[in-house]
């Protein structure tokens, strides 16, 4: 049941259950974009992206890609596979070249079906636990730099045991797809 869909209407809200008025939302709320790598047993830093960037293939070639990969880098040298989803940044030839370039290996986008959030681990699960601990912080965020701060400090705090539970689940969800065998 969605009960923003439902609506009531009366004289008074007197007999009518709160459950069931109208919530009230911000029409623009505040938001950022934010950006970060997990692996088993360490997560990287969660970059925010600057409020008024545009993220194209030079603003994530420039200044998110080489940011993750500095982190997979302090994690794991050279003994890491990138991934990443088919947004339309990340499969510019541009892009595909640089990672070709400063990663030692990259499930390409050739190799990755399009429209696969079930296949991220980090879309699967751990943007779904940041948001769980968003919608539980107090207390809320009333601007830009208070988001930043919150979302910084869930991320922080977010236990790796979550990050390593999806992807130890990974092998599972991925081996339930005809097309990619291990």
């Amino acid at each position: 049941m969605n009960s923003q869909n439902d609506h009531v209407w009366v004289k008074g809200k007197k007999n009518v259950s709160t459950s069931r008025l109208l919530i009230k939302r911000a029409k623009f709320a505040p938001h950022l974009m934010v950006s970060a790598g997990v692996c088993c047993g360490s997560k990287g830093q969660l970059h925010v992206v600057d409020e008024k960037a545009k993220v194209n293939a030079s603003c994530y070639a420039t200044k998110l890609l080489p940011n993750l990969i500095k982190d997979c880098r302090h994690f794991l040298s050279d003994n890491f596979i990138f991934q990443q989803d088919g947004a339309p940044a990340h499969t510019v030839a541009s892009v595909q070249d640089w990672i070709q370039k400063n990663c030692p290996d990259l499930v390409g986008k050739d190799e990755w079906p399009p429209n696969s959030p079930d296949l991220n681990p980090m879309d699967y699960h751990v943007w779904g636990v940041m948001l769980e601990r968003y919608q539980r912080y107090t207390p809320n965020p009333t601007n830009i730099a208070e988001l930043k701060t919150a979302l910084l400090a869930i991320w922080n705090d977010l236990p790796q045991e979550f990050i390593d539970k999806a992807i130890l689940s990974f092998r599972k969800i991925v081996c339930g797809c005809s097309w990619w065998t291990f």
